[in-house]
């Protein structure tokens, strides 16, 4: 697209952003609590049931961070097409997406069936025989899911881009709800093991895929896909979605396995570190929420904004998004640190990993309230308008250097323990805030829209 291209009219009043940020706040609300549920239910098969679901997980949620980083890298383009009013190039790039997806994920799932042995193994290294068979168990079902989970994320965030983020909210209800009620059923109405939570979590990604696609069938959607057309792969177009979508994968990829990593650094300073680090990540997850569920819609805005050539609403809406994400964030931490000590008594941990727990989760919200959405936030307007290759250098580069290696460094050579570890993502968020600030008050962001 020529830069000379005349710019659409692209206009989102106060509450055409509330109704798109609202369903996505409750969505990552759903996400985390949901999250929570399974550990609970699954706590009553066994301690080897929990291990091998933890460990197991670890290798899904850096899968769940890939694709739904890449589904959202990918629907950026049918977003700037929007923002182009070219609706039938954005329906295009819908259906170049879902099936770039498809693809995707039924090469990777093959490549974790025959792998299986060398990825469990290699990842969890010499762990007892029950922990083991529970692993196995938990993922061969589980793995099977990836196509549907992949469908699911491209099609949520094609619902997203086009402004209407209360069909992925009511989609993640369903999931969810099959999802918490599959777990009841099988592990205290049948007393399954691990499959109890397996079958339901692989039952609710096929529903979620199956809702997805004629939902996106609707022609009078502005972003659908075409009615009774046979599919042809566009090369152009999955070009273009592998530009945006890859390096948003790779920087969450990344990002997830720097924590995986960590995780075991603080697994050596004892049992009441590793219960300490637990609880403070999952308190952590509904300090950032509101900001992160801000970020997502900012990316909407955003593309929608860029797409139309507009980079001065562009901006405004990134400063009102931020505005309202710094708000926002000190309003959950505030509520959050208030009530500390009741969430923490609920976790039933040890005198010494509740007085743990509470440093790191007041340490965090502190500073979450100051400069989260600075770090995270902020990056999701630069993301939408194209730039996700430098948002994907200085994240993954920050994160290793700083958050990993400082970690280690704080954690272990200067005697900090778990603490060191959020001491070094403190910093990891600095570093990034001096990147990502200095690239947005430049223009260069500004020229790497979608073109032709």
């Amino acid at each position: 697209m020529p830069q000379t291209a005349v710019k659409k009219n692209i206009s989102f009043t106060s509450r055409d952003l509330l109704k798109l940020i609202f369903p996505l706040v409750v969505e990552q609300f759903l996400a985390i609590a949901v999250g929570l549920c399974d550990s609970l239910m699954v706590a009553s098969v066994g301690e080897a049931a929990v291990s091998a679901v933890s460990l197991v997980d670890t290798v899904n949620i850096l899968l769940i961070s890939a694709f739904t980083a890449l589904a959202t890298g990918g629907a950026i383009v049918a977003g700037q097409y929007l923002g182009r009013r070219e609706p039938e190039n954005a329906g295009k790039a819908a259906e170049q997406l879902l099936f770039f997806m498809l693809v995707l994920s039924l090469a990777i799932t093959c490549l974790l069936y025959l792998f299986k042995n060398a990825i469990l193994g290699g990842l969890f290294g010499q762990i007892d025989a029950d922990v083991m068979a529970h692993c196995n168990t938990y993922y061969l079902i589980t793995e099977a899911s990836i196509p549907f989970l992949a469908l699911y994320s491209a099609g949520a965030a094609l619902f997203r881009v086009m402004g209407n983020s209360a069909v992925s909210m009511k989609i993640s209800f369903i999931m969810n709800g099959i999802n918490i009620a599959g777990n009841a059923l099988m592990i205290y109405g049948l007393h399954a093991g691990v499959e109890g939570v397996a079958v339901p979590t692989l039952v609710s990604r096929i529903v979620a895929a199956a809702a997805v696609f004629p939902l996106l069938r609707n022609q009078n959607l502005p972003v659908h896909l075409p009615k009774g057309k046979r599919f042809t792969c566009n090369r152009r177009m999955i070009r273009n979605i592998v530009s945006l979508g890859i390096p948003n994968g790779i920087e969450n990829s990344l990002f997830q396995l720097g924590k995986i990593l960590l995780l075991s650094v603080a697994s050596a300073f004892g049992t009441a570190s590793i219960a300490a680090n637990a609880v403070g990540n999952n308190i952590a997850s509904f300090q950032i929420l509101a900001a992160q569920a801000i970020g997502v819609g900012m990316v909407t805005v955003v593309s929608q904004c860029v797409g139309a050539q507009d980079f001065a609403k562009a901006r405004a809406y990134t400063r009102k998004l931020m505005i309202w994400a710094y708000i926002a964030g000190a309003v959950s931490n505030v509520i959050i640190l208030l009530i500390l000590p009741g969430i923490i008594s609920a976790y039933n941990i040890s005198a010494e990993a509740g007085e743990l727990a509470g440093k790191i989760v007041w340490m965090h919200g502190i500073m979450a309230m100051i400069f989260w959405p600075m770090s995270f936030t902020l990056p999701q307007s630069i993301k939408a308008a194209g730039d996700t290759k430098f948002t994907m250098i200085v994240a993954s580069v920050s994160m290793w250097v700083f958050r990993v290696l400082f970690g280690v460094w704080f954690a272990r050579d200067l005697n900090f323990g778990v603490l060191g570890i959020w001491m070094a993502m403190f910093i990891d968020w600095f570093v990034r805030i001096a990147f990502f600030v200095v690239r947005y008050r430049g223009h260069k962001w500004e020229q790497k829209f979608l073109r032709g």
